[in-house]
């Protein structure tokens, strides 16, 4: 599968920016898999008017691979159904990980599937050089698009340099990237590598630093080329954050478009990305370098109706203490951020 083959709308949605959440995994209280509160969340999602859905990523957890868990291919298979249900398109992304032969074979599954692209996570990477790691990425663009994963050291990420990025960037297949290194170095790294290959119109960025969405979002950057000066944005969001209060990052994120070309920043907008940091402080755990990331998008899922439980696959993957204590101060600091009641009116349905 080719990007040029992508169906117009999906590539549409993208190009203007779009809201796409990543997954969490639901469990039952013996840690089993919820199809049930699963399905509830995908069609929370789908309703709350994202334009994409991240499966088999950090938020819905690695270990969904281990053979004694074998979710896998249940979980897009999921997924794929429910959307194909809604009666839009939604575009899919899988993400592939681990060594070249685990990724081609996570890809081909995800194609087979009728997903989009995949999401290639270069953790297995971390001490290879530049050109196996780029090598590895073009194993998985052979077989369909391939959206490139800037992930942050603390929880696993590869330190991917600009060498990399620079032939990241050169690969036929490349749909887009999701910058996620939480670093603003880094993060221009990325943004340079592609407007210096030329193809900044063709591959499409999109926001992974929870810690600094709304400003990745308001920002035209203009970066000094060998073909002159190139302006580049940030189109959206491939966000763990944006798995919980989903109705109310569409929202942010439209408003966002609505200003973000007018040359004018609204002052509110820039307060509200300092709130949006603090409620994701709160929710994947900064204090603790993340270690309650996943346990505390769940507990949020959870607190709302959506989850049955905010269990995590390893019992020994939960929240730190006073993690929930700071999710409860966030909730009542920023109510205009949180959705319980879009979720509490739509959940009876949901969950039918």
């Amino acid at each position: 599968m080719n990007v040029k083959n992508l169906p117009e709308s999906v590539l549409s949605t993208l190009r203007r920016g779009t809201v796409i959440p990543a997954l969490p995994l639901c469990l039952d209280g013996n840690r089993k898999f919820d199809e049930r509160h699963q399905r509830a969340v995908i069609r929370y999602y789908i309703d709350a008017g994202v334009g994409g859905i991240a499966v088999a990523v950090h938020s819905t957890q690695f270990q969904i691979r281990d053979p004694s868990v074998g979710l896998f291919k249940p979980l897009l298979e999921l997924v794929a159904e429910e959307v194909k249900l809604c009666g839009r398109e939604i575009f899919l992304v899988a993400g592939a990980c681990g060594s070249k032969k685990q990724a081609v074979e996570e890809a081909e599954t995800a194609c087979f599937l009728g997903y989009h692209a995949c999401l290639a996570s270069l953790s297995a990477y971390r001490s290879s050089p530049v050109d196996e790691s780029v090598d590895h990425c073009k194993s998985i663009a052979e077989l369909m698009p391939i959206f490139g994963f800037y992930m942050q050291a603390t929880v696993g990420g590869a330190r991917l340099p600009l060498p990399f990025w620079r032939k990241f960037a050169g690969i036929d297949n490349v749909l887009g990237i999701k910058i996620a290194p939480f670093n603003r170095y880094q993060t221009f790294d990325v943004v340079r590598a592609v407007a210096e290959s030329g193809r900044e119109n063709e591959i499409l960025l999109y926001t992974g630093n929870d810690d600094s969405i709304v400003s990745d979002l308001l920002t035209e950057f203009h970066v000094p080329t060998f073909s002159g000066e190139k302006c580049v944005r940030i189109r959206g969001g491939l966000l763990g954050h944006w798995g919980v209060w989903t109705r109310k990052a569409v929202q942010l994120l439209e408003d966002i478009k609505k200003v973000r070309y007018t040359g004018s920043i609204p002052g509110r907008l820039l307060t509200r990305g300092a709130e949006v940091t603090d409620m994701n402080a709160a929710i994947f755990d900064a204090a603790n370098g993340f270690h309650g990331c996943i346990p505390g998008i769940n507990e949020v899922l959870f607190g709302q109706g959506l989850m049955q439980t905010p269990h995590c696959i390893n019992p020994e993957e939960g929240m730190s203490p006073g993690q929930k204590q700071e999710i409860e101060r966030v909730i009542k600091s920023y109510p205009h951020l949180v959705d319980d009641d879009f979720v509490s009116e739509n959940l009876h349905r949901w969950l039918a």
